[in-house]
């Protein structure tokens, strides 16, 4: 593999890569700017935003999963050089944004309008959760425009724009969350859904700012075309198993977070701790396996199968000597890590000995995001759910409540442990298989290959 490592390769993956990672760290940011400002107005608030966050971003993971299918489409349409095509995948995700958001709202605003008579939640929490929902949902349009011309303009190979609108949003941030949380400029104060408010208008800048950009790489791209039914229910095709893989990890984890409750607060703050350390961290893999997504697309777009799989083996190896790098600085400042959470002793013991399955954590989860990544440039989604659905849920869920329940397979319940070990070992069969479906893929035919992605 290491054989294979391509220098000019891994600058091309670095250049795409970067600015990736970056737009990342500006949406956690701009949540953690949420969070914090809703804790200033008061603690009702910021429950309520934490609780609306768990209705809302499972949905718009799925949305944003769906339309993801448009990267590769558009890779291969330039890889190709048909430019041509590839507006028109935009013009197309256009509308099936627009089906999406509607679904979407639909949803959030039934939530927000039942959510105070659901009865299984503090009453006064229940109405700020729900203003903030209906606040929120109105910026649903705006984002899912936002995603499809991203993935339009990553799949030309420019990842900048996509950052640059997402420091755009978090400059914003602060002062809108000011003004409507707070009460400012003459609005009245509206708590939680000020955050809610504040966000909606965000979307609307951040997909605003993207429109400049995609007019740069073809100014007719953004004109008006009718829906044909058969393209959109090619990238349906292409996207739903991936939305759904996505779902699948969301839902795994926070089954876990559930499942581990009953074990005690000292169980619990160490499980959040070592999942929200893992979130951060997965960014790194995630960033380089997203330049793969688009390497990989492009140059099978061109009939260049040796050169995907160089960019494939190049963004792995990459991979695996900065999950090297992270296993490292996990292993020394795991204690000092758990000690900015929290300062409870027992919490930060816990939390240390989770991280130190982080340690192991950061191979298997670097390869299995990597080669997903790369199976999404071949288009191969249905694969990708089908080896994350095992991964998760016939492998890691089950072994992981043996493991932290009963003492069937160790002479004693692990407690959260338990989950850790399993989501090791789940997803070291998941890169194991991963792997070997890339592989076959990459030994087809050259027309085999075309068959492939133009389906």
């Amino acid at each position: 593999m290491f054989r294979t490592f391509s220098i000019p390769e891994a600058r091309a993956l670095i250049s795409l890569a970067i600015p990736v990672y970056l737009g990342q760290i500006a949406q956690i940011a701009m949540s953690f700017v949420d969070t914090v400002v809703a804790g200033q107005s008061s603690a009702l608030d910021m429950a309520a935003v934490a609780v609306a966050t768990s209705f809302w971003i499972p949905g718009i993971m799925f949305g944003q999963g769906l339309l993801m299918a448009l990267t590769p489409l558009v890779a291969q349409a330039i890889g190709a050089g048909n430019k041509g095509q590839s507006a028109h995948f935009l013009r197309q995700g256009l509308w099936l944004a627009a089906v999406i958001s509607l679904l979407l709202m639909g949803l959030f605003g039934t939530i927000s309008h039942t959510l105070p008579f659901w009865g299984s939640m503090d009453p006064a929490m229940a109405k700020k959760t729900s203003e903030y929902l209906f606040a929120v949902l109105w910026g649903v349009p705006a984002l899912m425009f936002f995603c499809v011309q991203r993935c339009f303009l990553e799949g030309h190979g420019q990842t900048r724009p996509a950052m640059v609108a997402g420091f755009i949003g978090l400059a914003l941030n602060i002062p809108l969350n000011i003004i409507f949380v707070f009460g400012k400029c003459g609005f009245p104060a509206m708590g939680a859904a000020g955050c809610g408010l504040a966000t909606a208008i965000l979307f609307c800048f951040m997909a605003a700012s993207l429109v400049f950009f995609v007019r740069k790489v073809d100014p007719r791209a953004l004109r008006l075309e009718a829906p044909r039914m058969s393209v959109l229910a090619r990238v349906a095709r292409i996207g739903l198993p991936g939305a759904f893989a996505m779902l699948n990890e969301c839902a795994a984890f926070a089954l876990i977070a559930l499942l581990v409750a009953p074990l005690g607060v000292v169980s619990v703050a160490g499980n959040q701790i070592a999942m929200n350390v893992s979130a951060f961290l997965w960014m790194c893999p995630f960033s380089i396996g997203s330049a793969s997504t688009i390497r990989v697309g492009t140059l099978l777009g061109s009939g260049d199968m040796k050169g995907a799989q160089r960019a494939r083996r190049t963004a792995l190896c990459m991979t695996l000597c900065l999950s090297c790098v992270l296993a490292v600085l996990i292993y020394f400042t795991r204690f000092h890590v758990a000690a900015l959470y929290n300062d409870d002793a027992a919490v930060i013991q816990m939390a240390g000995l989770l991280l130190l399955c982080e340690v192991f954590y950061q191979f298997p989860d670097g390869i299995q995001t990597n080669t997903l990544c790369a199976l999404r440039g071949w288009n191969d989604t249905r694969a990708i759910f089908v080896i994350s659905f095992i991964a998760y849920w016939v492998i890691s869920l089950p072994l992981g409540w043996l493991l932290c329940m009963t003492d069937l397979l160790w002479p004693e319940p692990l407690g959260v442990l338990g989950f850790w070990i399993a989501l090791n070992l789940g997803l070291s069969l998941a890169a194991l298989l991963y792997i070997l479906r890339v592989r076959r893929l990459e030994a087809l035919p050259l027309e085999a290959m075309k068959q492939k992605i133009g389906k």
